[in-house]
């Protein structure tokens, strides 16, 4: 999965599986032993990377504490790992978009973030964002998110400032 990560990050979900097994140390061969197709690769990969970025969101979180402190651990848990992980982040874009990832892979990640998904439903529906769609409020939040994670890997002496700055936008956004 680690292999697969680096590859689709340096060369796109068009590359060979032989090079995946290449990176992975092993025969191409044997990577189908794991597998049965490239594209079931794929979509195992984006539930583990789904699964993984869920998990490291919900880390740590304050269930009894009140609405904007939840919110901000979730935050600043998510911002936290996609500077730590930038090629999962960025192979996992690129899974997002694909046609490789079938409709069972995503509602199956759909249910790995069931609880992520009810806390941006409870943002949405508590503030500016309750007459807006799902959708759009969904794509609001994670281009803001997506925003801020660039400014903070890009400009890693202020990544701290980044994070809060951009939760205050998404606290005013959904208030």
């Amino acid at each position: 999965m680690k292999a697969a990560t680096r590859v689709i990050v340096t060369q796109g979900l068009s590359a060979p599986t032989a090079t995946i097994a290449q990176e992975a140390g092993i025969s191409n061969g044997s990577l189908f032993t794991y597998f049965e197709s490239k594209a079931d690769l794929f979509n195992q990969l984006y539930l583990e990377l789904k699964a993984g970025m869920a998990s490291a969101a919900l880390q740590g979180f304050p269930a009894g504490d009140d609405f904007r402190k939840q919110v901000f651990q979730l935050w600043s848990n998510w911002m936290e790992w996609a500077t730590s992980n930038p090629e999962k982040r960025r192979a996992l874009a690129q899974l997002g978009v694909s046609d490789e990832i079938t409709p069972a892979t995503r509602a199956a990640a759909h249910k790995t973030m069931a609880s992520l998904a009810d806390l941006m439903e409870q943002m949405r529906t508590s503030g500016s964002l309750r007459n807006a769609s799902k959708g759009f409020a969904a794509a609001i939040m994670s281009s803001l998110a997506e925003t801020t994670m660039d400014f903070m890997i890009h400009d890693p002496a202020n990544a701290k400032k980044h994070c809060k700055v951009g939760f205050e936008i998404l606290w005013r956004a959904i208030t």
